[in-house]
């Protein structure tokens, strides 16, 4: 693999997201900062999360997205997204979001003052991020890019900047991927064998709850 590393640090600040009838108020317009960032249990410094029902949260804390998954969507969108405009607070290089595993570790620094976050979720796609991209049909393009960027927990805090290395600890084998848990989300009926794989690893709350729900609908 590659080597990964952070291209840039985004932190969002509170606008007002309008495109025709959707109106909210959010920190998806992130923007790049020159300064290191210090990376807590809730995210980064700085950064605003403001429907917190969906978004954010100890399991959501960072959100990743890769400069390989951004060049996918050249071909729509005429050039390659600036850092940040997916609403990420990391834009890496070196690591498509899709084979990543859950619970895969990512590293950066060494020792007690090094950050380590862990791969929870895929990023689901909404009607503020279309609204944010000026596109009402950008849930659907998402959906259909299968590229959804990578969620975090944080399991250590510290400092991360630009030009940042980070070290790759990939979860085991037979652990769903991000690409795997992407799909499940949207299958309208996952089999028992499916959510309780996914239930073994460890995701983020809000997709546990839900595959709990889901997995106590089916037939005994």
């Amino acid at each position: 693999m590659q080597p990964v590393k952070i291209v840039s640090v985004n932190i969002g600040a509170p606008q007002d997201i309008r495109f025709g009838k959707h109106h909210a108020l959010s920190g998806i317009d992130k923007k790049p900062v020159p300064e290191r960032v210090q990376v807590g249990r809730l995210g980064l410094e700085g950064d605003h999360i403001l429907n917190k029902k969906y978004h954010g949260g100890p399991d959501q804390a960072v959100y990743l997205y890769s400069l390989e998954d951004y060049d996918a969507f050249v071909e729509g969108m005429g050039d390659v997204p600036l850092p940040g405009s997916f609403g990420e607070n990391l834009t890496v290089s070196g690591l498509e979001s899709a084979p990543v595993r859950i619970g895969t570790r990512l590293t950066v620094g060494e020792g007690e003052g090094a950050v380590v976050l862990e791969i929870t979720a895929p990023r689901i796609p909404c009607a503020t991020f279309a609204a944010h991209m000026g596109d009402a049909g950008f849930v659907r393009v998402f959906r259909q890019m299968r590229r959804p960027g990578l969620y975090a927990r944080v399991l250590q805090g510290g400092t991360v900047g630009a030009g940042d290395s980070m070290r790759v600890h990939d979860a085991p084998e037979g652990t769903p991927t991000v690409g795997e848990q992407f799909e499940l989300y949207y299958d309208p009926a996952p089999s028992r064998q499916e959510l309780e794989r996914s239930l073994a690893a460890p995701i983020a709350i809000r997709t546990r709850t839900e595959y709990l729900e889901r997995l106590g609908r089916l037939p005994t």
